[in-house]
Protein backbone atom coordinates (compact mmCIF):
# COMPACT_ATOMS: atom_id res chain seq x y z
CA UNK A 1 0.00 0.00 0.00
CA UNK A 2 1.27 3.48 -0.79
CA UNK A 3 1.74 6.25 1.77
CA UNK A 4 -1.71 7.65 0.97
CA UNK A 5 -4.44 5.77 2.80
CA UNK A 6 -7.51 6.77 0.80
CA UNK A 7 -9.93 5.57 3.44
CA UNK A 8 -11.58 8.56 5.07
CA UNK A 9 -11.39 8.91 8.83
CA UNK A 10 -14.03 11.14 10.36
CA UNK A 11 -14.14 14.59 8.77
CA UNK A 12 -12.46 13.63 5.48
CA UNK A 13 -9.28 12.69 7.32
CA UNK A 14 -6.61 10.81 5.37
CA UNK A 15 -3.38 9.19 6.42
CA UNK A 16 -0.17 10.30 4.75
CA UNK A 17 2.92 8.35 5.85
CA UNK A 18 0.86 7.04 8.78
CA UNK A 19 -0.02 10.55 10.03
CA UNK A 20 -3.71 11.61 9.98
CA UNK A 21 -4.26 14.69 7.86
CA UNK A 22 -7.53 16.60 8.11
CA UNK A 23 -9.11 18.37 5.16
CA UNK A 24 -10.20 21.49 7.03
CA UNK A 25 -10.25 24.82 5.26
CA UNK A 26 -9.72 28.20 6.91
CA UNK A 27 -13.39 28.75 7.79
CA UNK A 28 -13.78 25.25 9.23
CA UNK A 29 -10.62 25.61 11.29
CA UNK A 30 -11.86 28.85 12.84
CA UNK A 31 -15.27 27.30 13.51
CA UNK A 32 -13.52 24.44 15.27
CA UNK A 33 -11.95 26.92 17.68
CA UNK A 34 -15.17 28.81 18.35
CA UNK A 35 -17.21 25.66 18.97
CA UNK A 36 -14.66 23.85 21.14
CA UNK A 37 -14.78 23.89 24.91
CA UNK A 38 -11.08 23.09 25.15
CA UNK A 39 -7.89 24.40 23.48
CA UNK A 40 -7.45 23.29 19.88
CA UNK A 41 -3.92 22.37 18.83
CA UNK A 42 -3.22 22.80 15.11
CA UNK A 43 -0.23 21.44 13.21
CA UNK A 44 0.46 23.12 9.87
CA UNK A 45 1.73 19.98 8.16
CA UNK A 46 4.08 19.99 5.19
CA UNK A 47 6.37 17.46 3.47
CA UNK A 48 9.35 18.27 5.71
CA UNK A 49 7.34 17.62 8.86
CA UNK A 50 5.98 14.31 7.58
CA UNK A 51 9.40 13.13 6.40
CA UNK A 52 10.82 13.96 9.84
CA UNK A 53 8.00 11.97 11.44
CA UNK A 54 8.64 9.05 9.09
CA UNK A 55 12.21 8.89 10.40
CA UNK A 56 11.35 9.49 14.06
CA UNK A 57 8.46 7.54 15.56
CA UNK A 58 8.51 9.63 18.75
CA UNK A 59 7.91 12.75 16.69
CA UNK A 60 5.19 10.94 14.73
CA UNK A 61 3.43 10.16 18.00
CA UNK A 62 3.66 13.83 19.01
CA UNK A 63 1.99 14.86 15.73
CA UNK A 64 -0.80 12.37 16.33
CA UNK A 65 -1.58 14.07 19.65
CA UNK A 66 -2.61 17.30 17.90
CA UNK A 67 -6.30 18.00 17.38
CA UNK A 68 -6.02 19.09 13.73
CA UNK A 69 -3.31 18.71 11.12
CA UNK A 70 -3.85 21.29 8.38
CA UNK A 71 -2.47 20.91 4.86
CA UNK A 72 0.23 23.57 4.54
CA UNK A 73 2.74 22.41 1.91
CA UNK A 74 1.72 22.23 -1.76
CA UNK A 75 3.34 18.81 -2.09
CA UNK A 76 1.20 17.51 0.75
CA UNK A 77 -1.92 18.90 -0.91
CA UNK A 78 -1.00 16.99 -4.08
CA UNK A 79 -0.43 13.86 -1.98
CA UNK A 80 -4.03 14.05 -0.80
CA UNK A 81 -5.00 13.92 -4.49
CA UNK A 82 -6.05 17.58 -4.23
CA UNK A 83 -9.10 16.51 -2.20
CA UNK A 84 -8.30 18.63 0.87
CA UNK A 85 -8.03 22.37 1.30
CA UNK A 86 -4.65 24.02 1.64
CA UNK A 87 -4.10 26.44 4.53
CA UNK A 88 -0.60 27.89 4.83
CA UNK A 89 0.84 28.51 8.26
CA UNK A 90 1.33 32.23 7.67
CA UNK A 91 -2.21 32.72 6.35
CA UNK A 92 -3.68 30.75 9.25
CA UNK A 93 -1.68 32.73 11.81
CA UNK A 94 -2.92 35.98 10.26
CA UNK A 95 -6.51 34.71 10.38
CA UNK A 96 -6.04 33.93 14.08
CA UNK A 97 -4.89 37.51 14.65
CA UNK A 98 -8.12 38.70 13.04
CA UNK A 99 -10.14 36.31 15.19
CA UNK A 100 -8.39 37.54 18.34
CA UNK A 101 -9.09 41.15 17.33
CA UNK A 102 -12.78 40.40 16.73
CA UNK A 103 -13.18 38.52 20.03
CA UNK A 104 -10.93 40.79 22.13
CA UNK A 105 -8.62 37.85 22.87
CA UNK A 106 -5.00 38.09 23.94
CA UNK A 107 -2.29 36.79 21.59
CA UNK A 108 1.07 35.35 22.58
CA UNK A 109 4.06 35.10 20.23
CA UNK A 110 6.55 32.55 21.57
CA UNK A 111 9.96 31.70 20.12
CA UNK A 112 11.42 32.81 16.82
CA UNK A 113 14.95 33.95 16.06
CA UNK A 114 16.54 36.84 17.97
CA UNK A 115 14.21 39.85 18.01
CA UNK A 116 11.72 38.52 15.44
CA UNK A 117 8.70 38.13 17.70
CA UNK A 118 9.11 41.58 19.26
CA UNK A 119 9.77 43.16 15.86
CA UNK A 120 6.51 41.67 14.56
CA UNK A 121 4.31 43.57 17.02
CA UNK A 122 4.30 47.09 15.47
CA UNK A 123 2.93 45.91 12.11
CA UNK A 124 0.43 43.63 13.85
CA UNK A 125 -0.86 46.53 15.94
CA UNK A 126 -1.13 48.73 12.86
CA UNK A 127 -3.23 46.07 11.17
CA UNK A 128 -5.36 44.99 14.14
CA UNK A 129 -5.62 48.05 16.36
CA UNK A 130 -5.38 47.69 20.11
CA UNK A 131 -4.84 43.95 20.06
CA UNK A 132 -3.42 42.68 23.37
CA UNK A 133 -0.23 40.92 22.35
CA UNK A 134 2.95 39.77 24.07
CA UNK A 135 6.19 38.44 22.61
CA UNK A 136 8.57 36.10 24.43
CA UNK A 137 11.59 34.66 22.65
CA UNK A 138 12.98 32.35 25.30
CA UNK A 139 16.22 30.44 24.89
CA UNK A 140 16.90 26.89 23.75
CA UNK A 141 14.40 24.06 23.35
CA UNK A 142 15.46 20.53 22.46
CA UNK A 143 13.91 18.34 19.78
CA UNK A 144 11.92 16.61 22.53
CA UNK A 145 10.59 19.88 23.96
CA UNK A 146 12.91 20.26 26.97
CA UNK A 147 13.51 23.89 27.98
CA UNK A 148 16.57 25.68 29.25
CA UNK A 149 16.23 28.13 32.17
CA UNK A 150 15.70 31.12 29.86
CA UNK A 151 12.83 29.44 28.04
CA UNK A 152 11.25 28.31 31.29
CA UNK A 153 11.29 31.88 32.57
CA UNK A 154 9.81 33.16 29.30
CA UNK A 155 7.05 30.57 29.53
CA UNK A 156 6.30 31.70 33.07
CA UNK A 157 5.83 35.28 31.89
CA UNK A 158 3.60 34.09 29.04
CA UNK A 159 1.53 32.05 31.50
CA UNK A 160 0.94 35.21 33.53
CA UNK A 161 -0.19 37.00 30.36
CA UNK A 162 -2.56 34.04 29.74
CA UNK A 163 -3.18 34.27 25.97
CA UNK A 164 -6.21 32.83 24.25
CA UNK A 165 -4.23 32.44 21.01
CA UNK A 166 -0.64 31.16 21.22
CA UNK A 167 1.64 31.13 18.16
CA UNK A 168 4.83 29.11 18.67
CA UNK A 169 7.76 29.57 16.27
CA UNK A 170 10.55 27.13 17.00
CA UNK A 171 10.62 25.05 13.85
CA UNK A 172 9.85 21.35 13.79
CA UNK A 173 10.14 19.10 15.73
CA UNK A 174 10.84 21.44 18.66
CA UNK A 175 7.67 23.52 18.46
CA UNK A 176 5.35 20.49 18.35
CA UNK A 177 7.22 18.72 21.17
CA UNK A 178 7.08 21.90 23.29
CA UNK A 179 3.37 22.39 22.61
CA UNK A 180 2.65 18.77 23.58
CA UNK A 181 4.35 19.36 26.94
CA UNK A 182 3.00 22.82 27.75
CA UNK A 183 -0.31 23.53 26.02
CA UNK A 184 -2.17 22.85 29.27
CA UNK A 185 -0.14 25.51 31.10
CA UNK A 186 -2.37 28.28 29.73
CA UNK A 187 -5.84 28.11 31.36
CA UNK A 188 -7.63 30.51 28.98
CA UNK A 189 -6.11 29.12 25.79
CA UNK A 190 -8.46 28.72 22.80
CA UNK A 191 -5.94 27.69 20.11
CA UNK A 192 -2.24 26.96 19.78
CA UNK A 193 -0.31 26.43 16.56
CA UNK A 194 3.30 25.93 15.55
CA UNK A 195 4.00 28.60 12.95
CA UNK A 196 7.60 27.88 11.92
CA UNK A 197 9.12 30.90 10.16
CA UNK A 198 6.04 33.15 10.35
CA UNK A 199 7.69 35.72 12.66
CA UNK A 200 10.48 36.02 10.12
CA UNK A 201 7.97 37.31 7.57
CA UNK A 202 6.06 39.50 10.03
CA UNK A 203 9.24 41.15 11.30
CA UNK A 204 10.33 42.02 7.77
CA UNK A 205 13.41 39.80 7.99
CA UNK A 206 12.25 37.86 4.93
CA UNK A 207 9.77 38.40 2.13
CA UNK A 208 7.04 35.97 1.13
CA UNK A 209 6.85 34.67 -2.40
CA UNK A 210 4.85 36.78 -4.87
CA UNK A 211 1.13 36.08 -4.67
CA UNK A 212 1.08 34.35 -8.07
CA UNK A 213 3.76 31.88 -6.93
CA UNK A 214 1.80 31.23 -3.74
CA UNK A 215 -1.35 30.57 -5.73
CA UNK A 216 0.33 28.02 -7.97
CA UNK A 217 2.13 26.31 -5.11
CA UNK A 218 5.68 27.16 -6.17
CA UNK A 219 6.79 29.07 -3.09
CA UNK A 220 9.59 26.48 -2.94
CA UNK A 221 11.04 27.98 -6.14
CA UNK A 222 11.02 31.44 -4.56
CA UNK A 223 12.78 30.10 -1.47
CA UNK A 224 15.39 28.44 -3.69
CA UNK A 225 16.01 31.73 -5.49
CA UNK A 226 16.33 33.92 -2.39
CA UNK A 227 17.85 31.28 -0.07
CA UNK A 228 19.85 28.86 -2.24
CA UNK A 229 21.52 27.38 0.85
CA UNK A 230 18.16 25.72 1.64
CA UNK A 231 18.37 23.52 -1.45
CA UNK A 232 18.59 20.25 0.50
CA UNK A 233 15.37 21.02 2.38
CA UNK A 234 13.66 22.00 -0.86
CA UNK A 235 14.77 18.77 -2.58
CA UNK A 236 13.38 16.79 0.36
CA UNK A 237 10.01 18.54 0.05
CA UNK A 238 9.73 18.53 -3.74
CA UNK A 239 11.52 15.33 -4.79
CA UNK A 240 12.01 12.96 -1.86
CA UNK A 241 8.55 13.36 -0.31
CA UNK A 242 6.53 12.24 -3.38
CA UNK A 243 8.62 9.06 -3.61
CA UNK A 244 8.11 8.33 0.08
CA UNK A 245 4.36 8.72 -0.33
CA UNK A 246 4.28 6.59 -3.47
CA UNK A 247 6.35 3.70 -2.15
CA UNK A 248 5.61 3.86 1.57
CA UNK A 249 4.58 0.48 2.96
CA UNK A 250 2.57 0.01 6.11
CA UNK A 251 3.74 -2.73 8.44
CA UNK A 252 1.58 -5.77 8.01
CA UNK A 253 0.90 -8.27 10.83
CA UNK A 254 2.84 -11.51 10.57
CA UNK A 255 0.88 -14.72 9.92
CA UNK A 256 1.20 -15.77 13.55
CA UNK A 257 -0.22 -12.43 14.71
CA UNK A 258 2.95 -11.40 16.58
CA UNK A 259 4.22 -8.68 14.28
Amino acid sequence: MSGLDSRLRGNDTREILSIPIEGLGMTEAVERIEKSNKPVWFVTANPEILLAAERDEKYANVLRQADVRLVDGFGLWLATLCQTRRVTGVAFAERLLQLAHDRAWRVGLFGGEVGEAEASIPDIRRAYGELEIRAEQGGRVTSTGEEDAETEEARGRMMQFSPQILLVAMGHPRQEAWIAKHRNDFPELKAVVGVGGTFMFWSGKAKRAPEAMQRFGIEWLWRLIVEPHRWKRIVNAVVVFPFFVLFHKKEQPSPDGKG
